[in-house]
């Protein structure tokens, strides 16, 4: 059966009529979830939901404890430092807690603030928390007004002088003193220690005068009082000053010239030698020996008056036994003498301060075998003491092979009681007077 045109255009157009009605369905079907979703956020924000009322309560929360925070009364500030002036640490919380208030336009109640503003709303109090700390410390750090208390001169003295040093050279003055063939006067022993201590306290004010900027670079010494600003360097050079003349009168004339001649010597040589070395050679710890070794020499000079080879021995004791020590406490502190800009042989030749060490601790057992044949001891003194010049040696030899921070320090700190030890031996069989006639030992 044949169909008419009339039928068939018709049906086609029907066709196609609904065809296009299925497709606008379709696309209003799709499309009808997000246009509600944008209608709903538009809707959304002309509400005040609940979480904005907790944001209003949180701010209300943050300006009543700014209130709160204003009216505390500050606590009682304990003594504060004699040398800075630190602020209350009750004013600085109440600066880390403060916030600042915020503009009308952030509480306007008709927007609803998103999760990305309160972020960045709490993100920026505490980044201005920070930037009040940051400036409470910038300010604690700056330099303020000396106030120099009188209870605190004596230690800010003390550690001016270094007196652990001091008291050291005055015991090897004290030994070398009572090493010599004389007899002894006490009268002249006090002298002696006096001036030589004097002397110490001097040269060691002088030296840490110099060596501000290059101390202030170093973990070791950044403490001392004239790096940390506790003493004007008009009054260090003054206390060096009243310590010097002092004391290089009393070993010239209450001693003898020639013991204030070598204490004068020994302030010039460590000050105007050993100290600026330091920064351009390694020569230095040569020189700094030699500074270590005059002190027992004085001590023998005050007792006899004159050089003689005995002098000269104990010297080279104290000459031998600082090159393993210094050379020990370098080598763990080389990171330190580098950033102060040291020239130590720890630093710029490894090798070399390692050989050094060994070399002179063995010079050591030659030293003390030397000394009865001067006459200075009996021959009982290098048998009783080869143990601990061994054991120093042994020690020098670890240090030698590893290398390393812990065989330097056991070498560092046999040195701190190796020197006392010995020098307590060669007073124990010193020789007397009568055994130096005869030239041979007491039996």
């Amino acid at each position: 059966m044949a169909t008419s045109p009339h039928t068939l255009s018709s049906r086609l157009l029907t066709g196609g009529v609904g065809g296009c009605v299925w497709y606008l369905e379709r696309r209003a079907v799709q499309a009808s979830p997000h246009k509600f979703m944008h209608l709903f956020r538009n809707a959304s924000k002309q509400w005040v939901t609940f979480q904005h009322f907790t944001f209003l309560k949180r701010m209300y929360v943050t300006q009543l404890n700014r209130s709160l925070l204003q009216q505390i009364k500050p606590k009682s500030e304990p003594v504060a430092s004699p040398f800075l002036e630190k602020s209350s640490s009750s004013q600085a919380k109440a600066e880390v807690y403060e916030m600042k208030p915020f503009a009308p336009s952030t509480l306007s109640l008709p927007r609803k603030p998103n999760e990305t503003e309160l972020i960045e709303l709490e993100s920026a109090s505490i980044i201005e928390a920070s930037v009040d700390v940051g400036k409470e410390t910038k300010d604690e750090k700056q330099w303020k007004e000396m106030k120099l208390r009188v209870d605190d001169l004596p230690g800010i003295l003390a550690r001016l002088s270094k007196i652990k040093l001091t008291a050291l050279v005055v015991s090897t003055t004290s030994a070398g003193f009572a090493l010599a063939p004389a007899p002894f006067d006490l009268s002249c022993f006090l002298l002696t220690s006096v001036g030589t201590g004097l002397a110490s306290c001097a040269a060691n004010s002088i030296n840490q005068f110099f060596e501000v900027p290059f101390d202030s670079n170093m973990n070791r010494t950044k403490n001392r009082p004239l790096v940390r600003g506790q003493i004007s360097p008009l009054l260090a050079v003054t206390f060096a000053a009243c310590c010097a003349v002092p004391g290089v009168a009393l070993l010239t004339w209450g001693v003898n010239p020639l013991t204030g001649a070598l204490g004068l010597f020994n302030i010039f040589l460590y000050t105007c030698c050993y100290t600026p070395l330091k920064r351009v050679s390694i020569a230095n710890t040569w020189v700094g020996a030699v500074v270590g070794a005059i002190p027992p020499v004085m001590g023998w000079t005050a007792a006899t008056g004159s050089l003689d080879a005995g002098a000269f021995l104990l010297g080279g004791i104290l000459y031998s036994w600082q090159f393993p020590h210094f050379n020990a406490l370098s080598w763990g502190l080389r990171e330190d003498y580098s950033r102060g800009g040291y020239c130590m042989m720890s630093v710029t030749h490894p090798a070399l301060c390692r050989r050094v060490a060994l070399r002179h601790c063995l010079a050591l057992l030659a030293l003390s075998a030397a000394a009865p044949a001067l006459g200075v001891t009996t021959w009982t003194f290098p048998v009783i003491a080869l143990p601990i010049n061994l054991y120093i040696s042994y020690l020098g030899f670890r240090f030698y092979r590893d290398a390393d921070r812990k065989s330097s320090r056991k070498l560092f700190f046999c040195s701190l009681w190796h020197l006392p030890l010995l020098l307590l031996l060669m007073l124990t069989c010193k020789r007397r007077g009568e055994d130096r006639d005869s030239g041979e030992p007491q039996s």
